[in-house]
């Protein structure tokens, strides 16, 4: 079973029930597809097993052996990657789209293009199964592509290595990223917190799983914070045929048990928050259409 766990915005907690998830049930394989800001790794500080490169674009790089700094790609730069620096033509990685005008307007053929290979690809133990995660180097792209890698590898090990469960942690948003992440999973989580943004988000967010048909539920994250809109997301969940699957209240020890690099279930032992999370883990790992 894939279970994926996603947001429709920042700043949720989406990683942290997530961790909470994959902590709950041993031999979980946890799959980190939030690879422009991945922090799995963070949390469970896993023993990387194998590492790949992912190439996930092309950058400009300048010869400088031809160049004669005339300034000729700097003006049809449009993404503001390349300046005089020192009365020297320079070609920011990070900011370089590779669209490759830049070699088509210089009159030297002093700029190539390069594939930029700092991404990373990881298989890894952490201390409730394996782990895989990506990597994106800022600046590049491609990351819907890194995301479908992941998923892939996760899913390859589960088959070899008879994982029953995949949890993953999705990015936020309605991107393709998220697109990735979904797409053929059992069942989508999205977390919500109560927030008139975070309603507005979820319904997009609701709208893109229901377009896929994929069975989709909401989890409410510091639900009562804001107790007026949390009855907001219920009715419009309601409205929708979208079940919530927990409220969960607003608790200082998730984030000190963040801080201490531990998960929910390791930290908050007994505790509402534990019980309510493990309490929908059951439901869903248990639920038959």
């Amino acid at each position: 079973m894939e279970i994926a766990i996603i947001s429709g915005k920042g700043g949720t907690g989406k990683s942290t029930i997530c961790a909470a998830f994959a902590s709950l049930k041993q031999g979980t394989l946890l799959a980190d597809c939030d690879v422009d800001a991945a922090n799995m790794h963070i949390l469970f500080t896993p023993e990387i097993e194998s590492e790949e490169v992912f190439t996930g674009a092309e950058t400009a790089v300048i010869d400088y052996s031809k160049c004669t700094n005339c300034g000729i790609c700097l003006s049809y730069c449009r993404f503001d990657a390349i300046s005089f620096n020192n009365s020297k033509i320079e070609i920011s990685p990070v900011f370089c789209d590779g669209c490759r005008l830049c070699t088509r307007v210089c009159p030297e053929n002093a700029i190539q293009m390069v594939e930029s290979n700092a991404s990373r690809l990881y298989t890894a133990n952490y201390r409730y199964g394996k782990m895989v995660y990506g990597l994106l180097a800022p600046g590049e792209e491609n990351s819907g592509r890194l995301v479908n890698l992941v998923r892939d590898k996760a899913k390859n090990i589960a088959k070899d290595m008879g994982y029953d469960n995949i949890v993953i942690d999705g990015p936020p948003g309605i991107g393709c990223p998220v697109i990735s992440t979904i797409t053929g999973v059992d069942h989508v989580i999205v977390v919500a917190e109560p927030t008139q943004s975070g309603l507005h988000d979820l319904k997009r967010t609701l709208e893109m799983t229901q377009q896929f048909n994929l069975k989709s539920w909401v989890l409410i994250n510091k639900s009562d914070l804001n107790e007026t809109v949390s009855d907001e997301v219920q009715i419009f969940c309601d409205s929708v045929g979208v079940e919530i699957l927990a409220k969960i209240p607003f608790d200082e020890k998730v984030v000190e048990s963040m801080v201490n690099c531990l998960t929910i279930p390791e930290y908050m032992q007994g505790s509402q928050v534990h019980d309510m999370l493990q309490s929908a883990l059951i439901k869903i790992l248990e639920y038959e259409e």
